[in-house]
């Protein structure tokens, strides 16, 4: 049987992420062995997202589902969509077992080649906690992110150099890394 229609039975031809029926393709989950077991059916939108890393959070809403999957690729890919869209809240419930946790983590240490310090020269990497050393006012969003607010689980942008991203207040912002220090 062929992979596709390994995916096609498991998912019950239907995204294994969101859940549509339309323009369903196989995406191997990174590092894999192109098997079924390590690849997801999965929706033009989703795949589009995901190869260009440029993520619709509304979209990916669905992964409040998906991470609870019972497939190994499946529970891996929402993790690392849930890591890239700084969901700590959705990544602090999510289970893994340890193999499932360094097979999410392996592609996305790779993907994170950028180095970036905080004002101690400390590097920062994706998945750290931080704090904020003054106030901050955030452009946009009406508040003042404060002295010692920790900020958890950041993730690197590659577009954005000298910057983290994290939430504050539990909005996604951009912080420079010269006013934060590794927590």
């Amino acid at each position: 049987m062929s992979i596709e229609k390994e995916l096609i039975e498991r998912s019950g031809n239907r995204c294994e992420l969101c859940g549509s029926e339309e323009n369903l393709s196989v995406l191997e989950v990174t590092p894999s062995d192109a098997s079924a077991e390590q690849s997801i059916l999965v929706c033009s939108t989703c795949k589009t997202q995901i190869e260009s890393d440029e993520l619709d959070e509304n979209h990916f809403n669905c992964l409040n589902d998906s991470m609870w999957s019972e497939v190994s690729a499946v529970k891996v890919m929402a993790y690392r969509l849930l890591s890239k869209l700084g969901r700590q809240d959705l990544l602090e419930m999510i289970y893994l077992e340890d193999e499932e946790k360094s097979w999410a983590e392996a592609a996305m240490a790779s993907a994170s080649s950028v180095e970036v310090r905080d004002a101690n020269g400390v590097v920062l990497k994706h998945g750290d906690s931080v704090v904020i050393l003054k106030d901050l006012d955030v452009k946009g969003a009406g508040f003042t992110a404060k002295r010692g607010t920790t900020v958890r689980n950041i993730t690197i942008p590659q577009d954005v150099e000298g910057h983290i991203e994290g939430r504050v207040n539990g909005a996604k912002i951009y912080l420079k890394t010269e006013f934060l220090k590794k927590a």
